[in-house]
């Protein structure tokens, strides 16, 4: 990074590969879609470029300061497109005997997915962060600008919710 402060392309392109799929990944769970992630990410590294000489090493590691950016910049999005039309869900079902197991899957994904976007930001960040991202809660209360009780406190109430918002789905499908 102390390369790219210095408008090192090459040291930016390394940076580039390094974080981007990682980073594609947490902006598709926090947006919801591959394309609002890809212009997010896009925004974010963007952002790193233009603001290299922001980031301080002995302040906050680069990974930190690249998901904050990238969070907020999601969140500016979300709030700019609130109003989101569903993309129709056509599933094609066939005879084969994997069928419905495949369809059982997409549908609890879907479900998940719809789920989490109805969290507040904070905690759809927390629990993508820790649970999908594989971040420590020390490594997501950094990014998220709170200490690691207040991460777990938002953990807790993420999961609480998702399984208030889930469990009458899933003993629907049960009966």
């Amino acid at each position: 990074m102390a390369l790219v402060q210095r408008r090192d392309q090459e040291a930016f392109t390394r940076l580039l590969d390094r974080h981007l799929s990682a980073l594609q990944r947490f902006l598709t769970r926090m947006t919801g879609n591959a394309a609002d992630a890809d212009e997010v990410c896009q925004e974010a590294f963007l952002r790193i470029w233009s603001h290299a000489r922001q980031w301080q090493a002995d302040r906050v590691r680069f990974t930190t300061w690249l998901y904050r950016i990238a969070r907020n910049l999601a969140i500016d999005r979300h709030r700019k497109h609130r109003e989101t039309t569903e993309q129709d869900m056509t599933t094609i079902v066939d005879d084969a005997p994997d069928s419905s197991h495949a369809l059982d899957v997409e549908r609890r994904q879907r479900l998940l997915k719809g789920a989490l976007a109805q969290l507040p930001e904070r905690q759809r960040t927390a629990l993508v962060l820790c649970h999908f991202d594989g971040m420590s809660n020390q490594q997501a209360a950094a990014v998220l600008d709170v200490s690691v009780d207040a991460l777990e406190s938002l953990l807790s109430r993420a999961r609480r919710s998702l399984r208030a918002s889930l469990r009458p789905a899933f003993d629907a499908q049960e009966t």
